[in-house]
């Protein structure tokens, strides 16, 4: 329906403009800079973290990512697959929640 973001943007100031909520205008673009900021600041830190990552399979270090933990937090099955699978299918779920996000 939209082609970019822009035009939610737009339309969105058009309305705030006719609704009188023009003093507003500027705080929430600085929240939604903020909020993006944030999104995108933890997915570059997960991504970073499955890149560096050594031998899953020892314990898992203080400041090193549970990869089995985080696979299941995100509803992915993790029977019968290699670290390498788990990796690749978490990347490819972030991928998707950030193309959904982009969406929207």
């Amino acid at each position: 329906m939209f082609d970019s973001y822009m035009d939610i943007v737009i339309i969105a100031v058009i309305a705030l403009i006719i609704f009188g909520g023009t003093k507003k205008i500027p705080e929430m673009a600085r929240n939604l800079g903020k909020a993006s900021g944030e999104f995108k600041k933890g997915q570059m830190d997960i991504e970073n973290e499955i890149k560096n990552s050594v031998n899953p399979s020892k314990e898992v270090k203080e400041g090193q990512v549970d990869y089995m933990k985080v696979a299941q937090d995100l509803n992915i099955d993790i029977k019968d697959k290699t670290i390498d699978q788990i990796i690749k299918e978490i990347s490819d779920k972030l991928a998707k929640t950030e193309q959904i996000t982009k969406s929207n």
